[in-house]
């Protein structure tokens, strides 16, 4: 049976999930989750949610899904400890470091992939599966046939956000927060800049970028076929009403295999924009998957009826047996719970009946009241003399104390054992100035100019190279050449990659330039190298050291970082930085040209969104695809303080090209050598020295 996952982001919300049919539910404990906008717990009353959901027969995922500084580690790791001991029945995880703390810390507590690993193919899972992951969550952006390809051959668990908020972006690759007001959607706190306004090239009150919520309610049995383990509802930011009436409404669905009216009904009034959408399953993608929130008068006797079903009740959740035995000895009871647990209890010894004696029928409906417990009766056997009788208050304080027994074992676990992790030796890295290396977007980026500077690594993408094979040998001779490969690369796409891989392999192209974990395994096979790109999201000492871990030739920090976590961090490996260029603010399925005019236009040039604030924001194509990437309008720039850079410890300072043209390319070539002024109207210092909220 598929496994039912909603969200917990208070004790209120766990309550409405868990009494309206939860199997599972996730929530975050303090400030090491994506969701610290809700409630969530503290490790006192994390203790108190672990042991309500156990008694009831539901599990507990612990999301740890965020970015981790050096400086918060020791915290975590205390977090993750107090977390087992707890004994919460799985960690979902972004951070590889966070990944590889729970291994060494907790190892017989279940690691699990979260969305925002942005795993979307099966080299992807393949790769979690090999750091112990038991369980990845896919990307959202998946249709019903990739999903089922990946469970066809997926070693390890499968599971998929059925229902709930979509982001514009994928998921662990969206700094459009973080870059305009500081709040970073991968440190759990975004500002959802997605759902505002914006126009094309002016502002206009359109929402390119807000999805209506995803919904796919009326293709369980197709997942479940398919083999995924568990569906995800999204929430843990909304009401414990809302919780409770799409967990009641997807209990339902799953029970009975129908899908009404009434059901969409409720679905539509919890909570909707503008209707729902299953675009990415089916894969119809354009215009009809968005939609915008419409604040209606709440419903007072909906919303009332939504808490009755948690508020007061317990909804008898764990289906239990009786077997009793009533001699003129005396009594027992004993308890049996699906898992097999039994607890046996003694009570008076009966009385001689002078009217009327104790019936199995009676007996049996008096111990089947469990009302206001955890528990409902499946069963009750029993032997009773002859000719004897047992009070009503006798029997139902049998009942009361085998069931006390049994809520006491049931909350009862064996605590896992919890280890020290490695201490992670401190590496300083480089001295003295940063290699430079360049990244262009285009070939036309590719001037003389470029070419004489010889820098240690120049990035050019893996279709301009193989679209002109002599333009890839003849670069080969003259530089360090590393093929960048798109950041979103579907099962579908991965042939056609790894054959222009060996392409550009065989006119001496030896590396690649790789943001996703899924294309890792593609580029061994066809025996290149791998440096590490921003996407990657390496952010503390723990990350660097996965990426030696991994073999990679070198790693690019987060841009999330400040300058001085940047010189901190522990560098295994060679690490760089972005010190110029548009930042790749989101990375989208959805194609944003298409939503200015309907028609896929993307290769044809650039466009451009504008906010209300008159800042705008470039839009170009990830690679040969369809989908975008929506650039910063401000230019990051630290060509001016190279000095700054050259204490960090840094291998290599990247200039990143994507919009200039040849002219303009040639210009910042210029201003590296021989530093122009800081322009604080067209460029930015990006988050190195603000840092995040």
């Amino acid at each position: 049976m598929i496994e039912l996952l909603s969200p917990a982001g208070s004790m209120e919300a766990l309550k409405a999930a868990v009494q309206n049919g939860a199997d599972a539910v996730y929530l975050g404990c303090g400030t090491f989750n994506a969701r610290q906008g809700a409630k969530n717990f503290t490790p006192q009353t994390l203790m108190e949610a672990v042991k309500y959901c156990h008694i009831r027969g539901v599990a507990v995922h612990l999301t740890l899904n965020t970015l981790v500084s050096d400086r918060e580690t020791e915290d975590l790791a205390a977090l993750i400890r107090h977390a087992a001991t707890c004994c919460v029945d799985a960690f979902i995880v972004q951070d590889l470091a966070v990944a590889k703390l729970c291994r060494q810390i907790a190892p017989r507590v279940p690691v699990h992939g979260s969305t925002q690993m942005t795993i979307h193919s099966l080299p992807g899972v393949l790769m979690c599966a090999a750091m112990g992951m038991t369980r990845v969550v896919l990307s959202r952006e998946l249709t019903g046939e990739e999903i089922r390809h990946i469970c066809a051959e997926s070693p390890i668990e499968i599971e998929v956000f059925a229902h709930g908020a979509l982001c514009m972006c994928y998921s662990g690759q969206c700094y459009l927060s973080a870059a305009i007001g500081g709040r970073s959607g991968n440190r759990g706190r975004c500002a959802q800049p997605c759902r505002q306004s914006y126009g094309y090239s002016r502002w206009e009150a359109q929402y390119p970028l807000s999805l209506k919520d995803n919904c796919l309610i009326g293709h369980l049995k197709e997942l479940e076929e398919m083999g995924v383990a568990s569906i995800k509802l999204e929430g843990r930011m909304k009401r414990p009403e809302y919780v409770a009436a799409v967990t009641g409404v997807y209990r339902q669905a799953l029970d009975t295999g129908v899908v009404t009216q009434e059901m969409i009904d409720i679905l539509m009034k919890a909570f909707n924009r503008q209707g729902f959408t299953d675009g990415y399953y089916t894969g119809q993608q354009g215009r009809p998957m968005f939609g915008i929130r419409n604040d209606k008068t709440e419903d007072a006797e909906f919303l009332k009826a939504l808490r009755q079903t948690y508020e007061t009740v317990e909804n008898g959740l764990v289906p239990v047996t009786f077997e009793a035995h009533i001699t003129a000895e005396g009594s027992t009871l004993t308890v049996t719970d699906p898992q097999g647990r039994t607890c046996t209890v003694h009570g008076p010894k009966p009385e001689v009946a002078h009217r009327l004696p104790l019936s199995q029928e009676l007996f049996a409906a008096r111990i089947c009241k469990t009302g206001g417990t955890p528990y409902r009766c499946e069963e009750v056997t029993s032997q009773i003399d002859d000719g004897v009788t047992l009070s009503a208050a006798a029997i139902n304080g049998l009942r009361r104390d085998a069931l006390d027994q049994l809520t006491a074992l049931r909350a009862r676990r064996e605590i896992p054992r919890v280890l020290r992790p490695r201490k992670i030796v401190p590496r300083p890295g480089f001295h003295g100035r940063p290699s430079l290396t360049v990244q262009v977007t285009k070939a036309d980026q590719l001037t003389p100019k470029l070419l004489r500077m010889e820098p240690a690594v120049l990035y050019v993408p893996l279709h301009v190279l193989t679209k002109d094979l002599r333009l890839c040998r003849d670069l080969t001779r003259r530089a360090t050449v590393a093929a960048v490969l798109p950041r979103i690369c579907h099962d579908g796409e991965l042939e056609k990659l790894r054959s222009d891989l060996r392409s550009v392999r065989d006119q001496g192209v030896k590396a690649a330039l790789v943001g996703n974990l899924g294309l890792m395994l593609p580029v061994r096979e066809v025996g290149m190298q791998i440096h590490g790109d921003f996407s990657l999201n390496v952010y503390n000492s723990g990350a660097a050291e996965m990426a030696k871990d991994l073999e990679l030739l070198s790693a690019t920090l987060s841009f999330e970082m400040t300058l001085p976590q940047i010189r901190d961090v522990s560098k295994p490996l060679p690490c760089e930085i972005l010190a110029y260029g548009r930042l790749p603010l989101m990375v989208t399925e959805n194609c944003l040209f298409r939503g200015r005019s309907g028609d896929c236009t993307c290769h044809q040039g650039n466009t451009r969104l504008m906010d209300k604030t008159g800042a705008d924001f470039p839009v170009i194509r990830d690679g040969e695809s369809c989908r975008s990437v929506l650039l910063n309008g401000k230019k990051l720039y630290w060509l001016d303080r190279q000095e700054d850079l050259s204490k960090l410890g840094l291998w290599a300072t990247r200039l990143y090209f994507t919009t200039e043209n040849p002219k303009e390319v040639d210009a910042v070539l210029s201003s590296y050598v021989s530093p122009t002024p800081f322009d604080p109207g067209a460029c930015t210092r990006g988050l190195y020295l603000r840092g995040l909220d």
